[in-house]
């Protein structure tokens, strides 16, 4: 992974982590045990130091920045969907930010609570735990239920799966030329979309 000293700040990265090698990490930042960095993220530490916490993913193109003296925190395990920006915010332990969302300066997603995919967190909100926000700027829409809360859970669980699955057996190739005959699938997981749990 291209992974940059900055005044002399080394990132560190747990050796249980799996980054991808695509995924850039520069200066003050601190990848714990257990995490999932995919590809194409940017974690800039030249400003404020930048945490994940263990069992903690952060998804392909995500961009993770801060503030001076600030740190970018995402606790144990965070969920951060692909393409989703965070700036010198604190994801807390067990919530999610979807898919494209925006997380704002000093904004708070409480422990539990999901921000929906392509959500606007303005600077300073403080989401509470155990709650769906979602719009442009977001806003509480509703308590999660306990089968939400489960599938956010199982979800994060694939990640860190992923992970080890990724350190284990993921090497750079070179693509084939054409589909061999009786081509494998990857294992099957049981994971189901977020609307499936409506239908439980």
């Amino acid at each position: 992974m291209p992974s940059y000293a900055i005044d002399g700040v080394i990132p560190v990265v747990d050796p249980t982590a799996y980054v991808h090698p695509s995924a850039v990490l520069i200066g003050d930042v601190i990848v714990g045990p257990n995490c999932y960095v995919g590809p194409c993220a940017s974690l800039r530490g030249d400003f404020g130091r930048i945490v994940l916490e263990e069992g903690s993913n952060l998804q392909d193109n995500c961009c993770v920045h801060g503030f001076p003296d600030n740190d970018t925190v995402i606790e144990v395990n965070g969920h951060i969907g692909h393409g989703a920006i965070l700036h010198s915010c604190v994801v807390r332990r067990d919530a999610m930010v979807g898919m494209n969302a925006v997380v704002m300066d000093e904004a708070e997603i409480g422990e539990k609570a999901i921000v929906a995919a392509s959500a606007f967190v303005p600077a300073g909100m403080k989401v509470p735990p155990r709650t769906l926000v979602a719009g442009m700027p977001a806003r509480v829409k509703r308590e999660l239920s306990d089968a939400e809360i489960a599938w956010k859970l199982e979800g994060t669980q694939v990640y860190q799966a992923l992970a080890v699955r990724s350190l284990a057996t993921m090497r750079e190739v070179e693509p084939l030329a054409q589909v061999e005959a009786g081509r494998p699938r990857l294992p099957a997981i049981d994971v189901k979309p977020l609307i499936a749990t409506r239908r439980s």
